[in-house]
């Protein structure tokens, strides 16, 4: 049994049992493919992910010379990206998330042949690959489009006439795992884009190219990037 705790709380023994017998407590568990941790840190997740994404980068080394580029792409996105992506609205604003984007960024420079500190943000924008950042961008608000019943624009809550009557209402909050989370989070990500794309949200399909568009564009590798774009 996974009992979620933060950083100050007292260890908790639960005293549960089924029939005769006593239910463990687990520090982690599986879930959909999601390893949880019980301070509710990503890091034993992403731990878990690096592995495979490293033998995907090991095999996409051993048969570059082999495969067309094109080739190459359709196996980093078998291979690497379907790993990568799976869950991303979870734990992609992790700390340990870099981890998992240093070997995204290998695996660049060998699909492309670079040498190891050359820069891959155009060879991303050229690939239409993108960066790990941008792709949790486009994962949270594909989310909040598709849920876009559970949240209310700031024009429902005040009558208000101001420039940000349309953004989403972003509730109060202190926790800062809770701000993290793909809800509260992603309330912010969606206020952060340009008008010209949030207006195009009550049509997915064009949403999405838009925003990809944008993405691919810009090829964001940090979340302070993208929040700076639209400052200016």
């Amino acid at each position: 049994m996974l009992i979620i705790i933060n950083k100050k709380s007292s260890p908790i023994d639960l005293n549960i049992r089924y029939g005769n017998k006593k239910i463990a407590n687990t520090f982690t568990t599986k879930f959909l493919g999601l390893t949880l941790k019980n301070m509710l840190s990503w890091k034993t997740h992403i731990d878990t992910i690096v592995p495979k994404l490293s033998s995907a980068t090991f095999a996409i080394r051993t048969i570059k010379p082999l495969l067309s580029q094109d080739s190459l792409k359709m196996i980093y996105y078998s291979y690497f990206d379907s790993i990568m992506t799976y869950g991303i609205i979870f734990w992609g604003n992790s700390y340990y998330s870099n981890t998992v984007f240093k070997l995204q960024k290998r695996i660049i420079r060998i699909i492309v042949g670079l040498r190891s500190r050359d820069s891959c943000r155009e060879h991303f924008k050229a690939l239409k690959i993108l960066p790990l950042q941008s792709q949790y961008i486009l994962s949270l608000l594909l989310f909040v489009v598709d849920n876009s019943s559970c949240f209310k624009e700031n024009s429902d809550i005040h009558s208000i006439n101001t420039r940000t009557k349309s953004n989403l209402h972003q509730p109060l909050a202190n926790s800062s795992t809770y701000k993290r989370g793909a809800y509260y989070y992603g309330i912010k990500v969606f206020n952060g884009l340009p008008s010209q794309i949030k207006d195009l949200s009550a049509n997915r399909n064009q949403f999405r190219c838009a925003l990809e568009s944008f993405l691919y564009s810009h090829s964001f590798y940090t979340l302070v990037e993208y929040f700076s774009y639209n400052k200016y």
